[in-house]
């Protein structure tokens, strides 16, 4: 991935800046000390007292980005809210500077400040909450990870077995059938039967013992 060297280079570059604003505007500080100018009536001295501040207030801004930019690089994740008004602040500050420059340096100065300009908005970016990597892969079963694919496969089994319990009473179902009428008329027959013959057998001595009382009254 690219992302996360061109971060990195963000925020050298943003260190490299910190560090060349701070000592340029020490530096004509003390150029205007020691050649005790004035502009417009101003006191030299606080002329170069407010050269090596605002060089020391822009170098520890320009630090606190390049830090809030080491940060995405590390963690390798979009930046917190402070440090994204830094960089949207740094951005800002680099297209205002470039648009300076362009006019009082040249193009190069202002083809420095635009990728500064590039690589702050890169940061910014880079890491924006969407992951960009391969997706995880779908499940086997076919499903797209809420649920459908488990439904799709367990629909698909019970329809496979009711498939099969339906192919049961058709093919198997039947055999068992016959098999269990064979059973019900062997046995069952056979005891019907016997309870026939039990029961004739038992009106044949009712009838006896009635014959042989009648003839024993008369």
């Amino acid at each position: 991935m690219v992302r996360r060297p061109l971060v990195w280079v963000a925020a050298i570059v943003l260190f490299v800046e910190a560090m060349g604003i701070a000592l340029l505007n020490w530096y004509l500080g003390m150029v205007v000390d020691r050649q005790d100018m004035s502009m417009a009536g101003l006191d030299s001295d606080l002329m170069a007292r407010s050269s090596k501040i605002g060089g020391l207030v822009f170098g520890l801004y320009f630090l606190a980005c390049a830090v809030a930019a080491l940060l995405v690089a590390l963690r390798q994740r979009p930046p917190g809210l402070f440090g994204r008004v830094l960089l949207i602040s740094a951005a800002v500050v680099h297209a205002l500077l470039g648009a300076f420059t362009v006019g009082l340096v040249g193009w190069r100065a202002f083809t420095f400040m635009m990728v500064g300009f590039a690589l702050t908005v890169f940061t910014l970016l880079a890491y924006d909450g969407r992951e960009t990597g391969p997706v995880d892969a779908a499940p086997e079963t076919g499903g797209t990870g809420d649920g459908e694919g488990d439904t799709a496969e367990e629909g698909t089994v019970p329809g496979e077995a009711a498939g099969t319990r339906g192919a049961v009473p058709g093919e198997d179902g039947a055999a068992a059938g016959r098999v269990g009428l064979e059973k019900d008329s062997g046995p069952k027959g056979v005891g019907a039967s016997g309870a026939e013959a039990e029961g004739a057998e038992a009106t044949g001595a009712v009838e006896e013992e009635a014959a042989v009382a009648a003839a024993a009254g008369s």
